[in-house]
């Protein structure tokens, strides 16, 4: 994701990077819950496990589905008139039907295991599925002069309201957050490795994760350096949201837990 993408104009290489935090954001959101549900599989108990399915069920049909389904209206269209992204828009659109049995496949699953397989399959294709979009898709569209990304934009912020202008619109609410995911203790909550994260949309990938935290739970951080810039990003961001304290200082590694006030 550190490919150089030529626009046209200003607007649209404006455009095309907006587009592509939010897919890092979203990409946070889903890596979170994905690990807190196999956190609970593997030993937090059924109660912990099937709630945390249920979160992740009730988020993908609100947020990731949705988002989905306005790519294929708003931006896929103009790609596929050209010659070079005809098959790939086809291709993408494939990936789309198979992303959305595997939300059918975590939510009907007859055990929590295989819903979790399912969960893993899910994380492990969007995120491939993403980054076709923003070295291939993106840049095809924002090359094309006779292609206004904003334009297209502004039709898929119009299928998904409001909340698709900000990409963390939901971590003020209660709901989707009630997701079971850890003790109050810190072993229990999901873990983001930050160190595999391309750096151009790390902080944004971890936002996404942050706002699936709900009250009094937290996930822990492993970065490859200490992240005070990202500290105080967040600190602007959601003014004493959470609580962080370090669990390791380098050399290698740097691990914070983060806990959302009650």
């Amino acid at each position: 994701m550190n490919n150089v993408v030529i626009a046209s104009n200003e607007a649209d290489a404006a455009a095309v990077a907006a587009v592509e935090q939010h897919h890092a954001e979203l990409a946070g959101a889903l890596n979170i819950r994905v690990e807190t549900l196999l956190t609970a599989v593997a030993g937090e108990g059924a109660t912990a496990a099937g709630q945390a399915r249920r979160d992740l069920v009730a988020w993908c049909n609100r947020e990731l589905v949705p988002h989905a389904l306005a790519e294929e209206k708003a931006l896929y269209p103009a790609a596929r008139e050209k010659v070079e992204g005809r098959l790939l828009v086809d291709a993408m659109l494939d990936e789309h039907r198979v992303i959305t049995g595997l939300v059918e496949e975590v939510s009907a699953a007859p055990d929590l295991h295989r819903a979790g397989a399912a969960a893993h399959a899910l994380r492990v294709l969007f995120g491939l599925h993403l980054t076709k979009e923003n070295e291939q898709i993106l840049p095809l569209l924002a090359a094309a002069p006779d292609v206004a990304v904003t334009e297209l934009l502004a039709g898929m912020h119009e299928l998904l309201g409001a909340q698709a202008e900000t990409g963390h619109g939901e971590h003020t609410g209660s709901a989707g957050h009630d997701c079971g995911c850890g003790e109050v203790d810190g072993p229990g909550y999901p873990e983001l490795d930050a160190r595999a994260i391309p750096h151009a949309i790390r902080h944004a990938t971890i936002f996404g994760a942050l706002d699936t935290v709900r009250p009094g739970r937290g996930l822990v951080l492993v970065a490859p350096h200490d992240p005070l810039p990202l500290l105080a990003q967040i600190e602007r961001r959601t003014p004493g949201l959470f609580a962080v304290d370090y669990l390791e200082r380098g050399p290698e590694a740097w691990r914070l837990r983060f806990v959302r006030s009650a």
